[in-house]
C-alpha cells in the first residue's frame, strides 16, 4: 500500500492552435478538486506552446493546486537556468511548484539536435540527468558560490539562488534498470506512463528503486510514485477500458498493490473527461483505498 495520501492530476495537451485552453483545463481542475496539473515538455514540436511559459500562466491563474511539468526537457534547457525557473515559479505559486525532469527520448534526438541540443547515448542522458540534479540542488542550498566538474556541465563559481519556497521535489521518468536505480538513489518521485509501462511491470520497477533507495541510505517510501494513465470510458476489457467503477477498481488496486499515490490522466484535452473523472472516479478510488 502506498504511505502517502493518494493524489490526482492530469497531463495536460498545451495545442498551439487554441493557446489559452490549456490555462482554462487547469483553472477548471482547481475548481474540481485535483491535486496536481502537469504538462509535458517538447520544445522542438512548434505544434506546441513552451511549456515553461504555460506553466507560468497556469501558477499566476490558479491558487491551490500543485503545478509539474511532467517532464522538462533537459537536453534543451540548462540545469542552472531551470534551478531558477524552477524556484521562481515556486516563489510566485506560494510552494506549489515541483520539478520533473527527463533526459531526453531516442527518438526524439534528431529534434534535440535539430534545436541546437546535444546528441547523448543513453548512458550519457543519465550521467547528465545525475549532474544536472546536482547541479540544481547546489543552486537552490549553497551558502557559498558554486563549482562543479561534471561531464556534460560545468560551473565556475555560480552564484547560488533564489531558493524556493519550499523543499522542492524533482521528480525522473525511468523504465530502464539504470535509470530506475538513479531514481532510488536521488530522486524525490517516479512518473512512468501506462501505454508504455503497464502495470504489470509497476512491481519489479518498484524492487529496483527501493533496492537503490536503501543501497543511497535512503526510505524507499520517502520516493514518491506516480503514474500517467491512458484509458476510454466505453471499452473493454483490459487496463482503464469500461466504466468509472471499472477504473475505480483497477486504479485502487495499483495503489495498494503496487504503491502509486499520484495518478495522472494522459493527454486530457476535454472537459468532460476532467468532469466525469473527478466526479465518477476519483471518490471511489478514495473510498476503496481508505477501506483497505
Amino acid at each position: 500500500m502506498t504511505a502517502h495520501e493518494v493524489k490526482f492530476g492530469a497531463l495536460l495537451e498545451p495545442p498551439a492552435e487554441r493557446p489559452q485552453d490549456v490555462v482554462g483545463l487547469a483553472e477548471l481542475m482547481e475548481e474540481l478538486g485535483y491535486d496536481v496539473v502537469t504538462l509535458s515538455d517538447h520544445p522542438y514540436w512548434p505544434e506546441r506552446l513552451d511549456t515553461i511559459a504555460l506553466l507560468a500562466a497556469i501558477v499566476a491563474r490558479t491558487t491551490r493546486i500543485t503545478v509539474l511539468p511532467n517532464l522538462l526537457n533537459l537536453p534543451l534547457r540548462p540545469p542552472a537556468v531551470l534551478a531558477r525557473t524552477a524556484a521562481t515559479l515556486d516563489i510566485l505559486s506560494g510552494g506549489r511548484f515541483e520539478l520533473g525532469l527527463g533526459t531526453g527520448a531516442q527518438q526524439m534526438w534528431d529534434g534535440i539536435v535539430a534545436e541546437g541540443g546535444p546528441r547523448r547515448t543513453a548512458g550519457e542522458s543519465i550521467e547528465a540527468l545525475e549532474e544536472a540534479v546536482h547541479v540544481i540542488r547546489a543552486l537552490w542550498t549553497s551558502k557559498a558560490d558554486v563549482e562543479f566538474a561534471g561531464k556534460h556541465y560545468q560551473l565556475s563559481g555560480a552564484k547560488p539562488g533564489p531558493a524556493p519556497r519550499h523543499e522542492m521535489s524533482i521528480w525522473f521518468g525511468a523504465y530502464q534498470p539504470r535509470l530506475l536505480r538513479l531514481t532510488g538513489a536521488i530522486g524525490d518521485g517516479w512518473i512512468p506512463s501506462s501505454p508504455y509501462f503497464p502495470p504489470e511491470a509497476l512491481p519489479a520497477a518498484n524492487k529496483v528503486i527501493d533496492e537503490a533507495a536503501l543501497a543511497a541510505g535512503r526510505a524507499p517510501a520517502s520516493i514518491r510514485r506516480g503514474y500517467n494513465i491512458e484509458g476510454r470510458f466505453d471499452a473493454g476489457p483490459g487496463f482503464l477500458q469500461g466504466t468509472p467503477s471499472v477504473w475505480a477498481e483497477q486504479l485502487a488496486e495499483v495503489a495498494l498493490n503496487h504503491r502509486i499515490d499520484t495518478f495522472f490522466l494522459y493527454r486530457a484535452d476535454s472537459a468532460d473527461v476532467l468532469r466525469r473523472f473527478a466526479a465518477e472516479v476519483v471518490p471511489a478510488v478514495r473510498e476503496l483505498v481508505a477501506q483497505a
